[in-house]
């Protein structure tokens, strides 16, 4: 069961570490907020799930809290998303992707300005 365990924190870990990677490489709020509450929310699970494993006996407490952090972390990424749009924050535009339609060239316009 250790063994077991000790996977299942280092699947955490690493999860983590990439949802850490990728609040510094992404390049707008929106595409941030969307990492960290996924590759947290999975690293999470990993931990409690390898802690459940090492300690059996916190195995109520632990679904407790894996069941708190499902609820919570999308509900609350979505709230800031959306006040994040609302207070008019533009959304990452790549003037160089060839998708080059007259949208896009429009939305670069309105970001410039």
């Amino acid at each position: 069961m250790r063994l077991i365990g000790d996977l299942f924190l280092l699947s955490g870990a690493i999860f983590i570490f990439l949802g850490a990677l990728g609040l510094v490489r992404m390049p707008d709020v929106y595409n941030r907020i969307q990492v960290g509450t996924k590759a947290v929310t999975l690293g999470a699970m990993g931990i409690l799930i390898g802690m459940a494993f090492i300690f059996p006996q916190w195995w109520g407490k632990l679904v407790v809290i894996l069941g708190f952090i499902l609820l919570t972390s999308p509900v609350s990424s979505s709230a800031l998303a959306r006040a994040f749009y609302r207070t008019g924050i533009p959304m990452w535009f790549n003037p160089s992707s060839k998708n080059n339609s007259v949208t896009n060239k429009e939305k670069m316009q309105e970001n410039n300005k």
